[in-house]
C-alpha cells in the first residue's frame, strides 16, 4: 500500500483544528470562506450525487478544500472514483480530498446490486486501486493485484500524472477505523462521535492501523458535528439536535456505540417513540448527558461554550458544523448554517 500523502499549503495538520460546513450551496459557501470555513464536504443519497456536488463545490470556492464525506464507496469502481477526483483536481488543484463509505449491506446489496462483505478489507483493497489510477505516470502501465480488484491498464493519452489527493474513509467501527488507519490517509467521523467514542474505539484504532502499515504522517481526522443555532429560538434548535440524534440512534448498526455509552434505556425509548411516528417523545427520550456530549446547539453563546468544552472530542483536523437534517427544511438547514458561521470567530479556526 502507498503511504499517506504529502499534505499541500491547503491541507490539514493536527496543529490548530479547522472548521468547515456540509455544502448548502455557492451563495452559503461565498459567506462562509470569507468568514474563515476552510472545507466543504457533501453527503450522497438518491437526489444528490457526490462527485457532482464536488464538481460544484471546486468550481464555487476559491481557497477550502472540497471532498465528499462520503461517496458511497462500492457504487462505483476504482477507476470511476480516481476519474471523478482527476476531473475535479483541475479546477481545484491541492484542494481535493476523497471521503469514501462502505454504505449499508443491505443498501449496496438491493440498491447497488454490488458485493459488500468483509467491508473493512474490501475497502482497504478499493483505497489500493484508487491510489494506483491517482497516482499514476504517463507512459506507465496502471497496475493493481488485490484481492477484491486487479487492474491493468495502459493509458495511451498523455492524460495523466500523480495526484496526491488524501483519502478518507467513513468510520464508526473498530475493524473499518483501523482501514482507515493503515490503507487510507485518515477519517471522516459520524456526527454522533463523543470524547469517549474517539478516545476509547476510533482513535486507538487508526494508531494500530497507521503502525501496522509504519506511516510516517498522522492519519487526518475529519468529522461532521450535529450543530444547530439560533439566537431567536435556541429552543428550536436544541429540539432540531435532540431529533437528530435520535434519529441515528434508531439505526441498530450503532447498538455497540449506545451500550459503550450506557444509553441502552434511551435508545429504546427512542425507538420506541420513533415506531408510534411521535417525534417529541423521540426528542425527549435524548437525556442531556446524550446531548452535551454530541452536539453543538442553542444560542451563539452557548455554541461557543460548547465548542470550547468538547475540545478532543471533536475531530482534530477539520470539523464540518453540520446542520440537522431529520424534519429540517432546507430554509432552516441554511439558516443553520449561516448562523454556525459566527462560531468561525472563537479564535480556535
Amino acid at each position: 500500500m502507498t503511504g499517506h500523502g504529502p499534505v499541500t499549503a491547503q491541507a490539514e495538520g493536527h496543529a490548530a483544528r479547522r472548521y468547515g460546513l456540509p455544502w448548502r450551496g455557492a451563495q452559503v459557501a461565498a459567506a462562509a470562506e470569507a468568514a474563515g470555513a476552510a472545507a466543504f464536504c457533501s453527503g450522497e443519497f438518491v437526489d444528490h450525487e457526490a462527485y457532482s456536488t464536488l464538481a460544484e463545490m471546486a468550481l464555487h470556492t476559491e481557497r477550502a478544500l472540497v471532498g465528499p464525506g462520503i461517496a458511497y464507496a462500492f457504487a462505483r469502481t476504482p477507476y470511476a472514483h480516481a476519474a471523478a477526483v482527476r476531473g475535479v483536481w483541475r479546477h481545484a488543484p491541492g484542494r481535493v480530498f476523497l471521503g469514501l463509505g462502505s454504505g449499508a449491506y443491505k443498501i449496496n446489496r438491493d440498491w447497488f446490486g454490488v458485493a459488500a462483505d468483509r467491508p473493512a478489507a474490501r475497502m482497504a483493497d478499493l483505497v489500493g486501486a484508487v491510489r494506483a489510477w491517482l497516482h499514476a505516470e504517463n507512459g506507465q502501465r496502471v497496475r493493481y493485484d488485490g484481492e477484491f480488484y486487479r487492474v491493468d491498464a495502459v493509458v495511451a493519452a498523455p492524460v495523466l500524472g500523480r495526484i496526491d489527493a488524501p483519502i478518507l474513509l467513513g468510520a464508526f467501527n473498530k475493524l473499518m477505523a483501523g482501514a482507515a488507519g493503515r490503507a487510507a490517509d485518515g477519517i471522516i467521523a459520524h456526527g454522533l462521535f463523543t470524547r469517549t467514542w474517539w478516545d476509547d474505539v476510533v482513535r486507538p484504532a487508526v494508531a494500530k492501523g497507521a503502525a501496522q502499515a509504519e506511516h510516517a504522517a498522522a492519519p487526518r481526522e475529519h468529522g461532521w458535528v450535529i450543530t444547530a443555532v439560533d439566537d431567536e429560538d435556541p429552543d428550536r434548535a436544541v429540539l432540531d439536535a435532540r431529533r437528530m440524534i435520535g434519529f441515528y440512534l434508531t439505526v441498530k448498526t450503532y447498538d455497540p456505540y449506545i451500550e459503550h455509552h450506557g444509553w441502552t434505556a434511551q435508545a429504546a425509548a427512542v425507538r420506541q417513540a420513533f415506531a408510534a411516528r411521535d417525534t417529541d417523545a423521540m426528542a425527549r427520550a435524548v437525556s442531556d448527558d446524550m446531548l452535551e456530549a454530541i452536539a453543538v446547539c442553542g444560542t451563539t453563546a452557548d455554541a461557543r461554550a460548547a465548542l470550547a468544552r468538547r475540545g478532543d472530542s471533536l475531530p482534530r483536523d477539520v470539523a464540518y458544523l453540520a446542520p440537522p437534517s431529520y424534519l429540517v427544511s432546507e430554509r432552516r438547514g441554511q439558516r443553520y448554517a449561516l448562523a454556525s458561521l459566527a462560531l468561525l470567530d472563537d479564535g480556535t479556526h
